[in-house]
């Protein structure tokens, strides 16, 4: 994503009453999707890929726990109830990571407790859990679908043993389907499966063992996602040592659209450039709100919020997260006020990235003659353009994305 700029970083532990969001935020508060998203901030082991905010039991030591960490959840979800005021009930809820399902079925029943008890779940509200295939069984997904969830989103990665090793992931390769046909069997009517491709070493064959295995699970949502080398990762010294290559471009375009295709004859279609479905209903409407610039509480460690083009981060570290909560404050560890023009920008790169496409009618005239031009080089679908009035990518203009992104808002 592009820096929209603005931020401004609070250095001091804020009390609710300085963060309070102004008015014109809360205006539209309820018109729009609300979710709530909780970031368990646990892993077993740290994937030399990873970036994210996570944290193995002996980098944390005694400084924090999933105990203290639940408890500042709770903390945090009352604040942001009280915050919110007139809050709706919540749309969706996803319980990310980190690895969720290190909390086991109990751990994750009370999460869903703590955002019920705060702001209560609208009638058939979408609740996902993140899962990491090694920490799930048949009776931990008969537990958390006891508990309210029902849709589950399982790391597999690749079905490659070799490929897993580069990307040091544990797993068995087989353990990923067999959890998705326990999460089946146990009720789960909506369950994803995550890959990775383009990991130094996958060869086109591995990524059709991967594609196989996907189908032989019987899913209705997979995402698929280029292996990107962010720094500061354990993947990235690797590279940067010469142990290992950068990602190709070119193979990962082949690959994306061997994906693709694999997916989309099997009638899982794509909705978003990275995401696909076997019908409306498997869509994850939690991850559709944020690219149809909904609203959200992100509750955790390190976790985004956004409420009417108002943006704030919680402090990545657990126990300084749960330090403030107990003392009463807000755990933000920075802000920023999105301007008309970088909410046009946001609009425009998230929305385009959907099936759905963006309504021209939200482009200046320049960005809309950038769009006829665009859909004349079959990067957008020329009538989607001329009868709807709709940018959608075409298929080779999900390859060129971003650039496409730019030439509509130059």
């Amino acid at each position: 994503m592009w820096d929209s700029g603005g931020v401004h970083l609070l250095t001091d532990p804020t009390p609710p009453a300085e963060l309070a969001l102004p008015e014109s935020a809360l205006a539209g508060l309820g018109t729009r999707p609300f979710g709530v998203y909780v970031h368990v901030p646990f892993c077993a082991t740290r994937c030399g890929y990873c970036d994210f905010n996570t944290y193995t039991a002996g980098e944390l030591g005694t400084s924090s726990s999933p105990t203290s960490w639940l408890d500042g959840l709770r903390r945090e979800l009352d604040l942001a109830a009280a915050m919110l005021g007139r809050a709706p009930a919540v749309d969706t809820v996803f319980v990310g990571g980190g690895t969720p399902s290190l909390l086991g079925a109990d751990g994750l029943a009370s999460v869903l407790d703590a955002v019920r008890g705060a702001f209560g779940l609208a009638k058939g509200a979408e609740v996902t859990t993140e899962s990491n295939p090694e920490s799930t069984s048949p009776e931990f997904f008969a537990g958390i679908r006891d508990a309210g969830y029902n849709r589950v989103s399982l790391g597999m990665q690749s079905a490659a043993r070799h490929v897993l090793k580069v990307l040091d992931r544990v797993h068995t390769p087989g353990r990923p389907i067999l959890a998705a046909i326990e999460a089946r069997s146990a009720g789960f009517e909506h369950v994803n499966l995550d890959l990775i491709y383009g990991t130094p070493g996958e060869r086109v064959e591995d990524l059709r063992a991967s594609l196989d295995a996907v189908l032989t699970a019987g899913v209705d949502h997979v995402s698929a996602y280029a292996l990107i080398v962010e720094e500061g990762t354990a993947l990235a010294r690797r590279v940067r040592r010469g142990e290992l290559p950068m990602p190709d471009d070119d193979v990962l375009a082949a690959y994306y659209e061997l994906i693709d295709e694999v997916l989309a004859t099997a009638r899982l279609r794509w909705y978003e450039v990275s995401n696909w479905a076997s019908s409306e209903a498997a869509r994850c409407r939690h991850n559709l709100g944020y690219w149809r610039g909904g609203d959200w509480w992100g509750a955790g460690p390190g976790a985004h919020s956004h409420v009417g083009g108002v943006r704030w981060w919680n402090v990545k570290h657990p126990a300084k997260y749960a330090d403030l909560l107990a003392a009463g404050h807000v755990p933000a560890g920075g802000q920023e006020v999105l301007s008309e023009s970088e909410r046009h920008v946001e609009r425009v790169m998230l929305e385009l990235r959907l099936a759905d496409g963006l309504p021209l009618d939200a482009l200046d005239a320049a960005g809309a003659s950038e769009a006829r031009a665009a859909a004349r080089e079959g990067l957008l679908v020329e009538s989607e353009l001329s009868a709807r009035g709709r940018a959608v990518l075409t298929d080779k203009g999900r390859l060129l994305a971003d650039g496409v992104v730019r030439r509509l808002v130059p």
